[in-house]
């Protein structure tokens, strides 16, 4: 399976790739073509309700279709939205271009099944490392990415167009990479018809909450300044070539770490590694609130990136405690569905606060999640604590 899971994080990279592209020139094309300055990250809030909408539909395909045919279907569909996105690029219109990030959606929820697909190519007691390493595939996306954005836009003689068909490019690269990709066969149902238990009786389980809440503000706050930054240092004058240099970084900070992330989960526990991340997430807001010139921004959002590695790797593996075999689908689309609403909120807020608030006021706002994630993990920490002591006094 080594050599699978090796595809299978190229393809992760490939699918970053299309991620830090549409971050890098969404925004920007939006506050180009938007008919308000505040609409400006709409484009961007589209491909994550996009993502929302289509988790239901994606679940489906992977129950009857099986990874390798969805997975291919993801990506046919991130093939017609680039090719989409360019059209309304080179029309000048502003909600065929919203539209178009609306379907990219789709491709998008596909490719965040990829981290649980790793966990299935890999034996019990190293699916951690399996996760990690498979994310760490998005390295690939911090190096390419920014620099396909940057050398691209003015590719053709409209601005960014062809930025939009080099992704068209990633997407028929990223089929080829997932046809060699050889995934294990679906486990039978545990009966005739049975799906396992009913999704809010998973979702009850203290440690899912909590996983499932880690991903979603952990991405939440990461988009949130994320998507901001392009707007932020835009206002600040500053040139692409540096916001594709802040991205870069960023994206290294998101992915790097996945070659030990796994190793720390393992050795720690997933709950510290997710601990360690919030702690990351408030030196990054402490940093980006010092001020507003390049190394500020590049050092902010690096810290944000692998505070985001450590919650979320550590909320995928947290998660896998919580279902079944059977149940997988609806599980993990139930967490993509809240990171998705998640991301969706904020691609919003992102826009409209640092265009008429300001980057200060924006970073402000964040720590409420992450206030939020801080006492979360406490919680099942006093949980899990509670339990050992009761197991204990029983055994004594």
């Amino acid at each position: 399976m080594h050599i699978h899971l090796w595809l299978l994080a190229a393809a992760q990279g490939l699918f970053l790739t299309n991620n830090v592209v549409f971050i890098a020139i969404n925004g920007l094309v939006g506050m180009t073509l938007a008919p308000q300055p505040w609409m400006a990250t709409l484009p961007v809030m589209g491909y994550v309700v996009g993502g929302a909408l289509s988790t239901g539909l994606v679940a489906r395909a992977q129950q009857r279709l099986g990874r390798q045919r969805s997975f291919q279907l993801g990506l046919l569909v991130a093939l017609i939205s680039a090719g989409l996105c360019g059209w309304a690029v080179s029309v000048g219109s502003f909600w065929l271009l919203v539209a178009a990030t609306v379907v990219a959606g789709y491709y998008s929820a596909n490719g965040q099944l990829y981290r649980f697909a790793a966990a299935e190519l890999a034996p019990l007691a190293e699916r951690e490392k399996a996760v990690s390493l498979v994310l760490a595939g998005g390295l690939m996306g911090a190096v390419l990415g920014p620099n396909l954005a940057n050398h691209t836009r003015n590719w053709l003689n409209t601005p960014f167009l062809g930025a939009y068909v080099a992704l068209a490019g990633v997407a028929l690269l990223s089929m080829v990479v997932m046809a060699g990709v050889r995934f294990p066969a679906v486990p039978p149902t545990t009966a005739k018809g049975d799906s396992g238990r009913p999704l809010g009786q998973i979702m009850r389980q203290p440690a899912f909450l909590v996983a499932t809440l880690g991903a979603a503000l952990g991405y939440g706050v990461m988009n949130l300044l994320m998507a901001a930054t392009p707007l932020a240092m835009d206002v600040c004058r500053m040139p692409f070539s540096d916001v594709a240099w802040v991205l870069e970084w960023h994206v290294i900070g998101m992915f790097a770490p996945g070659f030990f992330t796994g190793h720390l989960i393992k050795r720690l526990g997933a709950l510290p590694v997710m601990a360690l991340g919030v702690l990351l997430n408030a030196a990054c807001i402490a940093v980006a609130l010092s001020g507003q010139t390049l190394v500020q921004f590049e050092v902010a959002l690096f810290l944000l990136g692998v505070g985001w590695n450590f919650l979320f790797t550590g909320s995928t593996t947290l998660s896998m405690q919580g279902y079944r075999p059977e149940e997988k689908d609806k599980a993990q689309a139930a967490i993509n569905f809240c990171v998705f609403a998640t991301m969706a909120v904020t691609s919003f807020a992102s826009g409209a606060l640092v265009t008429t608030q300001g980057w200060t006021l924006l970073n402000l706002g964040s720590l409420l999640p992450v206030a939020l994630t801080s006492a979360a993990l406490g919680w099942l920490a006093w949980i899990k604590r509670r339990a050992v002591m009761a197991s204990s006094a029983r055994a004594s």
